[in-house]
């Protein structure tokens, strides 16, 4: 499988679609088009209108504003102190440190932003209006330093334990069936003692519903800060969707009802938990 929901890859990508995608990565400051985008992409205008009615939010800095608070707001899991020798016991160099801290940071940069923009763009499209809110303001950020991934790879491409020990962290935080493939496991698979080590953290606290309700605490707070958003949204009109809206709706709502709210939480806790110096 190349991707777990219709996508359009980048490297098939051509025209406008290719010339959001370049956009996209341009504006997020990252080397990978993150799927939600690849997705919408399979829609007949449905990216063309996502990526026209959020993009100035992203530029003008409302986005990464909102999705920094976010970030503050999170309770994050309980993290154990780590040994630096770990990793080296593991069979991980301070080369393959350095890009797994990469990946964690980018999909740290991104899915904060992901999910208060599509929660957001969500709330227009179902016709919700916040009541009492302040539109979130545009917030001076630096121009943002692109963050290189390594392949991302197919589970076909990988080793079948490697695929199926994905396939199991996906599983963890995951509150209804089919979820979404989070991309970052496939990125992470270069790793696969990592990804044994991010289980046998990740899975206890699923186990005892401490991931479940860092989650649930995570939702909340995304609605709070999206809901910010939406007020400019909805103060700036832009074009109506693409007929069926509804179709677009659905499309998102998996990955702001369940992926992105779960990895951004798992990603946030692995991220301290590898942070160099981190003893």
């Amino acid at each position: 499988m190349s991707d777990p929901v219709p996508a359009i890859t980048e490297a098939a990508a051509t025209g406008e679609t290719a010339a959001i995608f370049a956009d996209i990565r341009q504006v997020l400051g990252v080397d990978v088009v993150n799927l939600i985008w690849r997705h919408l992409a399979t829609m007949d205008g449905a990216l063309p209108w996502a990526w026209q009615v959020l993009r100035p939010l992203y530029a003008d800095g409302s986005v990464i504003g909102q999705a920094t608070a976010l970030r503050r707001d999170l309770a994050l899991l309980p993290m154990p102190p780590i040994q630096a020798e770990v990793y080296a016991t593991l069979g991980l160099r301070p080369a393959d440190m350095t890009a797994i801290r990469g990946v964690l940071s980018a999909y740290d940069h991104t899915n904060g932003m992901a999910v208060v923009a599509l929660t957001a763009l969500r709330g227009r499209l179902d016709g919700r209006v916040p009541v009492g809110v302040k539109a979130a303001e545009p917030t001076p950020v630096a121009a943002a330093s692109r963050i290189a991934l390594p392949k991302l790879l197919d589970l076909t491409a990988m080793q079948p334990e490697t695929a199926a020990l994905v396939t199991a962290l996906n599983g963890l935080g995951t509150r209804r069936s089919g979820a979404v493939l989070a991309s970052m496991y496939r990125h992470l698979a270069h790793w696969p003692s990592y990804l044994a080590f991010s289980w046998l953290l990740l899975a206890p606290m699923d186990g005892d519903g401490r991931l479940a309700a860092a989650i649930d605490k995570a939702q909340r707070a995304v609605q709070s800060h999206a809901d910010g958003l939406l007020v400019r949204l909805i103060d700036l009109a832009g074009p109506p969707p693409p007929a069926p809206a509804t179709w677009i709706s659905e499309a998102v709502e998996p990955f702001v009802g369940d992926v992105i709210v779960k990895m951004l939480v798992i990603c946030a806790f692995l991220r301290r938990v590898t942070a160099e110096g981190r003893t």
